[in-house]
This record gives structure tokens, C-alpha cells and sequence, in this order.
């Protein structure tokens, strides 16, 4: 966790939800991926909150917010903390799970938002095909179902080398970041305890309907699919473009935080003076 002066929490009625919110301006949220939390976005709040609002929550169930005790949907724990800050509307900066909310609230919420960033995911509807990624899940998968949580924290993190390199390959320090935030979610958790999450349906159809600009950043170095996905979503969307930060894969913003950064600047800047 960073600085307690800088992380709050929203009682939504049925559940608390962890956020950070640093800086002055125009709202940027920052939304991680499945099994992590907001510190994936470490390097982007140092970067961004000199120009930017910059808020990176916890999704339910993940961090430092509490764990569901009935059925939610996550973008609505989401609208729930833009309505609070009232400082909207957002551009939602998204990667992997975090993606699929950003593109469920502009389908469900969008009032709330003002453009959209995806790393890695196209909607909350994923579809994998390519081999590499199904045998990783289904390593996942068995090692949930053993309640081997060293097996699946192993598994968890091949997402980070993604299918053309291994984790000796990746920076330690990313991958200790990953481990120490996968590790702090999945023990919130117990292998019996129901999935609460309701899905949002219908997503890739009916994101033919958004009209905010989308930018889809993937890591040149991730699985065909996962590219795939977001590289759908921009000829999808009404206002698409899409950009590469070469040499990473599911994890850009952290492996190579500057050019990341930069991609995302340029957006933000085009947004702005749009209006």
C-alpha cells in the first residue's frame, strides 16, 4: 500500500472499496488487473499526478476492498466511487480485467466517461483461441481447484514473460511487485466461496455504440489473443486507435513504465483538445 495521506475508502452500503487519489485536474482512473491491485499503477501516479486527478482504486475483492458477500458488478462499485468523487468525467485507463470494467461503464455508465485506454483486453467478454494462453489458464484453473496457491501464483505469472519469453526474462522487480499483489488477493480468498461478480452481456455488440475515444495500448510481447482482443475492440468502437510498447507483454505500464507513459500522454493531450 502507499501513503495512508493518500489512500481512502468509499462504504458503497454493501461493500468498502480501497482507493488512491493524488493530484490536481482533469480524472484519470487507473484500473488493474484480475488478482492485483492499485500499486500496478505506481509508476503512472508518480508520472500523471502533476497534471492529472488521478485515482487508482482496488476492485472489489482485490487489495485493500472488502471481498463480496453477495451478488455486484463491478462497474457499478465503479460509478459508485466516480459519482462520489464528483469530478467526472473520467478517462478510465484500464488493463486486462481492469480494461473490461473501463468498457463496461462506458456501456452501463456512460456519463461517467470522457475516453477510454485499454492494455491487453477488448471487453469483459473475453475469447481466447490461441493454445498458449488456454493451457495457461487451464494451469489456473487445476491449480485453484487443488487449492495450490504457490502453483497458481507460478502460473499467474507467465502472463508476465507472455509466450515468446520466460520470467528470466522480465525484471525481477516486476515480477516481485506481481507475486507480492497476487499473492495478497488471492489469499483474501477461499476456493469454496461463491463467484458474487455478475457479468455484463452483450459487450462486444453493443460496444459498436461508444462514441468516446478509445486507444488500445498493447505490450508487443503478450499473447496473440490478448492483442487480438483490443486490436478488435479499436475497429469496433466509433473513435479507435491503437499502440505497441515494444519489448513486453501483458504488463507494459510496468515493464517499461516511460514509453507507457508517453503513449498515454499523447492520448490525453489529443482528448483534451478535443473537448
Amino acid at each position: 500500500m502507499n501513503a495512508v495521506s493518500d489512500v481512502f475508502s468509499l462504504e458503497t452500503g454493501d461493500a468498502v472499496l480501497a482507493y488512491r487519489d493524488v493530484g490536481t485536474g482533469p480524472l484519470l482512473v487507473l484500473l488493474h488487473g484480475g488478482f492485483l491491485d492499485h500499486g500496478m499503477w505506481d509508476d503512472q501516479v508518480a508520472s500523471l499526478a502533476e497534471d492529472f486527478r488521478v485515482v487508482a482504486p482496488d476492485a472489489r475483492g482485490h487489495g485493500a476492498s472488502s471481498n463480496a458477500d453477495g451478488p455486484f458488478r463491478f462497474t457499478d462499485d465503479l460509478a459508485a466511487l466516480l459519482r462520489h468523487l464528483d469530478a467526472g468525467p473520467a478517462v478510465l485507463v484500464g488493463l486486462s480485467m481492469g480494461g473490461g470494467i473501463a468498457v463496461d461503464t462506458a456501456l452501463e455508465h456512460p456519463d461517467l466517461v470522457r475516453a477510454l485506454v485499454v492494455s491487453g483486453v477488448g471487453t469483459s467478454e473475453p475469447e481466447f483461441r490461441d493454445p498458449w494462453s488456454k493451457e495457461v489458464l487451464a494451469r489456473w484453473g487445476r491449480a485453484l481447484a487443488a487449492g495450490d496457491v504457490e502453483g497458481w501464483v507460478e502460473a499467474f505469472l507467465l502472463m508476465a514473460a507472455g509466450p515468446h519469453r520466460t520470467l528470466d526474462d522480465v525484471d525481477p522487480d516486476v515480477v516481485r511487485r506481481l507475486r507480492e499483489a497476487a499473492v495478497r488477493t488471492i489469499t483474501k480468498h477461499t476456493a469454496d466461496e461463491p463467484v458474487w461478480s455478475v457479468p455484463v452481456t452483450g459487450t462486444w455488440e453493443r460496444a459498436r455504440g461508444i462514441t468516446v475515444p478509445v486507444l488500445a495500448v498493447n505490450g508487443g510481447l503478450d499473447s496473440d489473443d490478448h492483442i487480438g482482443m483490443a486490436e478488435r475492440l479499436v475497429r469496433t468502437v466509433a473513435d479507435g486507435r491503437a499502440a505497441t510498447v515494444e519489448g513486453a507483454a501483458h504488463y507494459p505500464n510496468m515493464e517499461r513504465p516511460d514509453a507507457f507513459d508517453a503513449i498515454l500522454r499523447d492520448f490525453l493531450q489529443a482528448v483534451l483538445r478535443e473537448g
